[in-house]
């Protein structure tokens, strides 16, 4: 058994497969603390479910591109997953923070996407955690893999050139998500281009894509 916080039909609104219709089943632990993160992880609503009760719900959603596993962080739960995956019919997009590199390893053969997140030090208030990304993408290049890292105003050069380096290594897709207050931006237009050509001249897959679901208001 796990507890869910929510499932919920919607619009992914992140990375490059934004527009696809996707079946959220979001998680309620974290091993991370950002200070920007504005999930409610409150498991006093949050509801239980055995492995074969989640896959009847998730298998009934064929009008879906992808189930999006999110959270939270659902590699905490991967004994469970474990059990969840092989009885899933979708296509499966983790939605992770990119820092459990043994827990992917343990269900990597179930999973078609990797949504990872690179957490920048500027944004997040967290000590650096490039050796644990590093190690989770080693792992996850396997499957469809990109990265996504948060800034704002405060981003660093050292933190754009690492970065890069670090995506440039396993070529993948990085996206760059300007951190939002609600649905209004909390980085400048000035400071977004600035961001984005400076990646550009250290790696050349690198796109800004905000929160789409907020502007057209959208869970």
């Amino acid at each position: 058994m796990v507890r869910i916080k929510e499932i919920f039909k919607s619009i992914q609104g992140e990375g490059p497969y934004v527009g696809y219709k996707q079946l959220f089943v979001r998680f309620c632990k974290c091993n991370l603390n950002c200070k920007y993160c504005d999930t409610d992880f409150d498991i006093n609503d949050a509801k239980e479910f055995s492995p074969e009760e989640l896959a009847k719900i998730i298998n009934d959603s064929n009008d879906c591109h992808s189930v999006s596993f999110t959270g939270g962080e659902p590699l905490l739960d991967v004994d469970f997953l474990k059990e969840l995956l092989p009885k899933v019919n979708l296509p499966v997009y983790l939605e992770t923070n990119g820092t459990l590199s043994k827990e992917l390893s343990e269900i990597i053969d179930f999973v078609t996407y990797i949504s990872s997140d690179i957490k920048l030090s500027s944004c997040t208030g967290l000590k650096p955690l490039w050796r644990e990304h590093e190690s989770f993408f080693e792992i996850g290049k396997k499957k469809v893999l990109f990265a996504k890292a948060v800034f704002d105003e405060n981003i660093t050069d050292e933190e754009i050139f690492n970065m890069c380096n670090l995506v440039k290594k396993f070529d993948i897709e990085l996206i760059l998500q300007p951190m939002m207050k609600g649905k209004l931006l909390a980085v400048s237009s000035e400071k977004m281009e600035k961001v984005l050509d400076s990646c550009l001249k250290l790696y050349k897959k690198v796109r800004l894509i905000p929160q789409v679901h907020k502007f057209i208001d959208v869970i």
